[in-house]
């Protein structure tokens, strides 16, 4: 009974603790692929973390999605999925926090690059999907993210609310509407009601 209980103890301690921290590769793919659609998660390619906690291409996809493993040194899980359109703004944002720029230096930085046409923005709806949560986690032992919320994002740089006659607030829960209006991060913003 003793070494059931020391078993149990070990595995819960194990999932916890590879939850909490660096994964292992396989672990960050399957994770991070969970934001994606079924459809489209065989083919994705998988930014992650190698063993210095640095950005590592875990795997190279031949599919139309990026997508981002959980930050081991968070504190709440997060993973992502983007249309690999959106890699330039997503790669920016990444190189520049490595720089050590802060949020704000980082959006100002990539304003105007945008503007300028040195930062290439897609110039079609492209989509971003989030599965987060302050709860969420990762169960090594079941390869499942659970207690997780799912964003769903589309990225229009430039739209407004009289291009796409969208509000900029949701008007009921689950509702789409406009954030960042006029800029070159606008995005139609979809959270389901539950969250």
């Amino acid at each position: 009974m003793k070494l059931i209980s020391v078993f149990l103890l070990g595995t819960f301690l194990a999932t916890t603790l590879n939850a909490q921290g660096l994964l292992s590769e396989e672990d960050q793919i399957t994770s991070a692929v969970q934001a994606a659609p079924a459809s489209e998660r065989d083919g994705a390619t998988v930014i992650g973390y190698n063993s210095k906690k640095e950005y590592a291409i875990l795997r190279k996809g031949k599919g139309n999605l990026v997508c981002l493993a959980n930050n081991p040194d968070s504190k709440s899980f997060s993973v992502a999925c983007y249309h690999k359109d959106l890699d330039p703004f997503m790669a920016r944002g990444r190189a520049l926090k490595l720089l050590g720029k802060n949020t704000n230096q980082i959006e100002m930085i990539r304003e105007a690059e945008a503007k300028s046409g040195v930062l290439k923005m897609p110039k079609h709806p492209s989509a971003l999907y989030v599965l987060y949560g302050a709860n969420a986690n990762y169960d090594v032992a079941t390869k499942k993210v659970i207690n997780g919320n799912l964003r769903y994002v589309v990225y229009i740089p430039w739209a407004t609310a009289a291009s796409t006659g969208l509000p900029l607030s949701p008007y009921e829960p689950g509702g789409p509407w406009l954030m960042f209006p006029g800029t070159y991060k606008a995005h139609i913003m979809i959270t389901p009601p539950s969250q």
